[in-house]
């Protein structure tokens, strides 16, 4: 056997050896059910919601205390062995995709909710909780947990806090970081940690903002307290159709170049449209090139006043046609076509790369063009749906991961997006993360000195390197030519899904 033959075998030989270290000093302070090492049982946890590339670790730790936690992060630490944190999975950059030589960290038994407090409008939550799990307790009180990932039935809010999380509502309302007041957690060295505060300052540097959308990067965060807002006493709906993309995206910088800040404000576009209406049936206009879902909340006069605002700028805007809303179950089906224009992609395509960049708002048309283009240059489809608002893209590049070229192709669609995206203004990311997906649009979007810092950052958190490491800071060896890393620092084995 030469050496390019033996070296797989040497590098499986190593994994195992590696391996057994790993699960015996594990099974030493973890219960038996706490601890996972055989294939069968991690391969479950090998990819996030970007499935095309997995990789399995070398155990899953599901840990239900807090002092196992710390222990589990002690013992990695002593052994120089990275950690992924996990919450739901249901990411889409591939951040909680695990390292070939490391130990995932499963944080789903993490999901009691310990206080709602109505007078201060906060509740603290265990960092398993789901997103609209929060909502649910909080209303009998009359409030409610206002970012609303599209995923919100299942995401979690430690994985909300990873990514600084959105939803259609982040326009009025804000992403993660503008409604997360305290980050409770620990270090890679099993430190515990809390960043924020439950009042309105908290004392020393504020790094609050710094570990929100960090990516777990410097610290695994166990619990939180978020502020709850009071229900709206109304809310109504408009669909706008609109013949043209060009014309639906400037709509959208009209109605905010008008003063008016829509409690959501969201963009799809036709094929879009086409996949959720025959997934949902949400009355969408089948014949429209782009609709807009326009929201509008508050007491019934504000919001009377609102959606005739907001109906007169559409009209001069070029709407071919608007639908308002009659009652809440209308409001509803409206939005349900949104909330599921994920799962209705996954009817029509073996797989979809879910795309996430910002553009000024101006430039809304411009981008959607371009990516018409890109659909020809590549020959992939690709339907949109995004936050209008705040210019927050979703393009869903279709295609089928068992065939390798289609899979380089909808790589070298998704960097041209990423890249397009950055030449009008923008930035490669909203909500989604960088994580492994968009590893090389990092050196597109940042200088060199720029992504020292972020590792300078990250050395102050987590020196050895352990939390979470390949992701989000491009290495000469942690990513290839586009956007998707080709292997992992420090582990071999990561490869499209066969």
């Amino acid at each position: 056997m030469n050496a390019a033959d033996s070296a797989p075998f040497a590098a499986a030989q190593e994994r195992a050896a590696r391996q057994s270290q790993v699960v015996q000093a594990l099974q030493r302070v973890l219960p038996a059910d706490a601890l996972l090492w055989h294939s069968e049982d991690t391969t479950p946890y090998e990819c996030d919601g970007l499935t095309a590339y997995r990789q399995r670790p070398l155990a899953v730790c599901l840990p239900q205390t807090e002092a196992q936690v710390q222990a589990v992060l002690r013992t990695c630490h002593g052994l120089g062995v990275p950690v992924v944190a996990r919450g739901a999975g249901t990411g889409l950059s591939g951040g909680a995709m695990p390292h070939a030589l490391g130990v995932t960290l499963s944080l789903a038994r993490f999901n009691r909710i310990l206080a709602v407090d109505p007078v201060s409008r906060t509740a603290t939550v265990q960092c398993g909780v789901r997103n609209l799990a929060i909502s649910e307790a909080a209303a009998p009180h009359g409030l409610y947990y206002a970012p609303d990932p599209s995923s919100q039935i299942a995401c979690t809010i430690g994985g909300n806090i990873a990514e600084n999380s959105g939803g259609v509502h982040c326009l009025k309302y804000g992403l993660t970081v503008h409604n997360v007041l305290r980050v409770r957690g620990f270090t890679a060295e099993g430190d515990e940690v809390t960043f924020g505060s439950e009042a309105l300052d908290a004392p020393g540097y504020d790094l609050l903002a710094a570990v929100i959308g960090s990516e777990g990067m410097l610290a695994v965060a166990i619990e939180a307290t978020v502020r709850l807002v009071p229900k709206p006493q109304l809310a109504r709906c408009i669909m706008a159709s609109f013949d043209s993309v060009r014309k639906a995206g400037d709509a959208v910088a009209a109605v905010i170049a008008a003063g008016i800040i829509p409690a959501g404000l969201e963009m799809m576009d036709k094929p879009m449209t086409a996949a959720v209406e025959d997934f949902v049936h949400a009355g969408y206009d089948l014949s429209a090139e782009a609709i807009l879902l326009c929201e509008s909340d508050g007491t019934p006069e504000e919001v009377e006043e609102e959606i005739a605002r907001m109906s007169a700028v559409l009209q001069d805007a070029g709407a071919t046609a608007l639908a308002v809303s009659r009652d809440e179950e209308e409001r509803l089906r409206f939005w349900s076509g949104r909330k599921n224009a994920f799962p209705a992609s996954g009817r029509i395509s073996p797989d979809y790369m879910c795309m996430d960049s910002t553009i000024p708002r101006k430039r809304l048309a411009d981008i959607l063009l371009a990516i018409q283009d890109m659909e020809k240059k590549y020959g992939l489809r690709c339907a949109n749906v995004f936050h209008a608002g705040d210019g927050n893209l979703h393009p869903l590049i279709l295609f089928d991961a068992n065939d390798a070229d289609q899979l380089r192709r909808a790589e070298a669609f998704g960097a041209d997006i990423m890249n397009t995206s950055v030449a009008m203004g923008g930035a490669i990311t909203g909500e989604h993360g960088v994580g492994v997906e968009k590893l090389a649009s990092m050196r597109v979007q940042f200088t060199d000195a720029e992504l020292q810092q972020m590792e300078r950052l990250k050395q102050a958190f987590d020196p050895q390197g352990l939390l979470n490491p390949g992701k989000v800071i491009p290495t000469p060896n942690r990513c290839g030519d586009l956007g998707l890393m080709k292997t992992l620092a420090g582990g071999p084995g990561l490869a499209p899904r066969a």
